[in-house]
């Protein structure tokens, strides 16, 4: 199967890679830095250098790839957090989940793609009882940083699921730990070990019915029923 993978060299990105490849797939995978493109190519992906905001750019890398798959792992996130800029941080990444995915997605449709796979949050659900279950609102009146962060995966989850042509399917990520993550040990109340969030995604490529997954460890406020059901995943792959 031929598959792009927007966002490659992410810490989610190059270990699907290496997923997918090892699986026998024709992976091409983008990046924004030229200086990232040897570790995609080591992890088994044809690597190519385009900007989310560049529509055009993108939309000509997705066609030359001819993908039947398209997997949506941009961010714009540094490797460390830096609590003084985090305003900052929350504002860039929204605006790739907006006007990125927005662009994806029209190139995913031009190519001829049939399937999507988008990341999303998992704690961006309105305080309430628990455990979370995917028809649970998402709390898109919070303010400050939580409410530029829960605006742009809505607007994100809206872009890829409003398709008809699109099989879509949103995995609503826990708070990554592990490896490359900021956090070595699980932190924060939903949990998400990024090999199992890699995994959950390489398994999206080709199962699960349309539609949200929430993708979060056992011990979190919210249900994976649904992913381990749909998907055949389970949260202590590593």
């Amino acid at each position: 199967m031929r598959i792009l993978v927007a966002g490659a060299s992410g810490v989610v990105g190059l270990r699907l890679v290496r997923l997918l490849a090892a699986a026998g797939h024709v992976v091409t995978g983008t990046t924004r830095t030229t200086a990232k493109t040897a570790a995609i190519r080591a992890a088994g992906a044809a690597p190519r250098v385009v900007d989310a905001f560049d529509a055009r750019r993108l939309g000509e890398v997705v066609a030359a790839a001819r993908p039947e798959v398209v997997v949506h792992q941009m961010t714009d996130l540094p490797d460390r957090i830096d609590p003084d800029r985090m305003t900052e941080m929350t504002a860039r990444n929204a605006r790739v989940r907006i006007e990125g995915t927005r662009h994806l997605v029209d190139a995913a449709i031009r190519a001829g793609a049939r399937r999507l796979v988008a990341q999303s949050i998992a704690w961006a659900y309105v305080p309430g009882p628990e455990p979370h279950r995917e028809s649970d609102p998402l709390d898109t009146g919070a303010e400050g940083n939580r409410g530029v962060t829960v605006g742009g995966v809505a607007e994100l989850e809206r872009l890829a699921t409003s398709v008809p042509c699109l099989d879509a399917l949103v995995l609503r990520f826990g708070q990554l730990y592990g490896p490359g993550t900021w956090n070595a040990l699980a932190s924060g109340a939903v949990p998400l070990h990024v090999a199992a969030a890699a995994r959950a995604t390489a398994l999206a490529v080709t199962r699960g019915e349309r539609g949200v997954y929430n993708v979060v460890e056992d011990t979190a406020g919210v249900s994976n029923a649904k992913a381990r059901a749909g998907l055949g995943w389970d949260p202590g792959v590593r």
